[in-house]
């Protein structure tokens, strides 16, 4: 399937905590799963994340719900395909785009979950993200951003609104972050943090210039949007 991108306009997630029947029907297989997993990469933890349990989009508008799990049940679900769970995927992204044209994009460390995928500064959003009874996706991408690049949103022109990749179960929101910088000197100074880090998130950082950059790890959702997106300039 073909993800579909949507713009949208406003936000208006809330915390709305439900059990996931998923993560308690399943919960021996999830553990044994996520024992192996953190055999092989000792650095995953079983923090908290949030998942979209209720979606409606309609006239550039996102309404939501999310609960609380653990991030052991939703690697789970997520890497046994996303059998049909009652959750949805959604989280933000950032798309920094810099002065020239190009855009950044993260290659995961082998320690990671998602080793060695390439996509745009992104993470589930998790309870840190609640801000008065909402899920505040713009908190989850400025985090993002500064932890795996070192980069602050502060110092970029954000565009309006957000642009919704949906394929199936996965919804991802992202943000273009304009830069009045180029391309070759975001790369540096995101090159110049991981330095700085002992246990990056970021293995490496590509430039993607136009479709001829595409590559196979970069998931369907990032390249639907970045296609788009080359398709308009």
């Amino acid at each position: 399937m073909t993800p579909r991108l949507e713009r949208i306009d406003r936000l208006e997630l809330r915390f709305t905590p439900q059990p996931w029947a998923f993560a308690v029907e399943r919960r021996a297989e999830i553990e044994a799963f996520f024992a192996e997993l953190q055999r092989e990469r000792p650095a995953v933890w079983n923090g908290r994340v949030l998942l979209m349990h209720r979606m409606d989009m309609a006239d550039g508008v996102l309404r939501g719900d999310y609960l609380e799990t653990d991030y052991a049940s939703f690697a789970a679900w997520c890497h046994w395909g996303r059998p049909e769970a009652g959750v949805y995927d959604c989280f933000g992204g950032a798309a920094v785009l810099s002065a020239d044209g190009a855009f950044l994009l993260g290659v995961m460390a082998a320690d990671t979950a998602h080793a060695g995928e390439i996509y745009f500064p992104a993470g589930t959003p998790d309870p840190s993200d609640i801000v008065d009874g909402s899920v505040d996706l713009d908190v989850s991408v400025r985090r993002e951003l500064k932890e795996e690049t070192g980069l602050d949103e502060a110092a970029f022109s954000a565009e309006p609104g957000w642009t919704a990749v949906v394929d199936g179960s996965l919804i991802a929101l992202i943000k273009v972050l304009r830069s009045h910088e180029s391309a070759d000197a975001l790369q540096a100074r995101v090159r110049d943090h991981l330095r700085t880090e002992q246990h990056p998130e970021l293995a490496g950082i590509r430039v993607v210039r136009g479709p001829a950059d595409f590559e196979p790890a970069m998931p369907p959702f990032v390249q639907a949007f970045l296609a788009d997106r080359f398709a308009d300039a």
